[in-house]
């Protein structure tokens, strides 16, 4: 019985959180009609953004990174012309540390969301495969460094990895700590890939360097992946 009132008052808290989000969610589109085929359009289309974020003159920051935030916490819609747009508009020390700390933010409450909806149905889907199980422990004990390379790859699906972070055996604190470092490197990447190839006739040799970076962090990472699966 108290196994069963545990599992009941769980679903209660589960089903009310999810309302809360629905709500608040569709209080969004109520008070701001059309806000979230704007984001879309303004996530995939960076001359908009661009035009869009500047008419908030000095808050134009302050919006950029809540946009940045709200992106990645979605999880597919795209990031990078968000992230060329804020290398663009505060040049690249201020668009990379924007990019980077809101790209964290968003992943985080993904996972959180994810995790605290989605981890219970898929441990129940995980007891039923030894491989899974497998697949489950092995993610608890080298999940920091597999999320950590992962992320490390500019460009790399953002909504898939924060999906297996989710319903990985990897501890909350772990994967922050993962995606702060590991995103460092591929958000500057791609900041810095995007502004050179905006700015191409001025900036193509460095833009050369950036794709042989990325494409070197892509290799070795993927290799320490494999590395540490074995």
């Amino acid at each position: 019985m108290k196994n069963f009132n545990g599992k009941s008052s769980d679903f209660v808290v589960k089903a009310v959180a999810l309302l809360a989000l629905v709500a608040l969610c569709y209080g969004v589109e109520v008070l701001e009609p059309g806000f979230y085929g704007k984001i879309a359009k303004l996530a995939t289309n960076k001359d908009a953004l661009i035009s869009y974020l500047q008419g908030f003159g000095s808050g134009a920051m302050l919006v950029s990174f809540c946009l940045d935030v709200l992106v990645n916490a979605v999880g597919f819609l795209p990031s990078v012309f968000i992230s060329t747009a804020n290398g663009l508009i505060f040049g690249l020390p201020w668009g990379i540390t924007i990019s980077w700390l809101a790209e964290t933010a968003g992943v985080t409450i993904s996972f959180l969301v994810m995790r605290f909806f989605f981890r219970d149905a898929a441990k129940a889907l995980i007891e039923k495969s030894n491989k899974l199980q497998h697949l489950d422990e092995a993610s608890g004990r080298n999940g920091f460094w597999w999320m950590l390379f992962a992320r490390m790859m500019p460009y790399f699906p953002s909504g898939l990895l924060t999906a297996v972070g989710a319903v990985s055996g990897m501890s909350w604190g772990q994967y922050v700590l993962a995606n702060l470092i590991g995103k460092f490197p591929s958000t500057a990447l791609e900041v810095l890939v995007g502004h050179d190839l905006v700015n191409f006739r001025e900036q193509s040799h460095r833009l050369a360097v950036w794709v042989a970076v990325a494409l070197a962090m892509y290799v070795v990472g993927r290799w320490w992946n494999r590395r540490k699966d074995e």
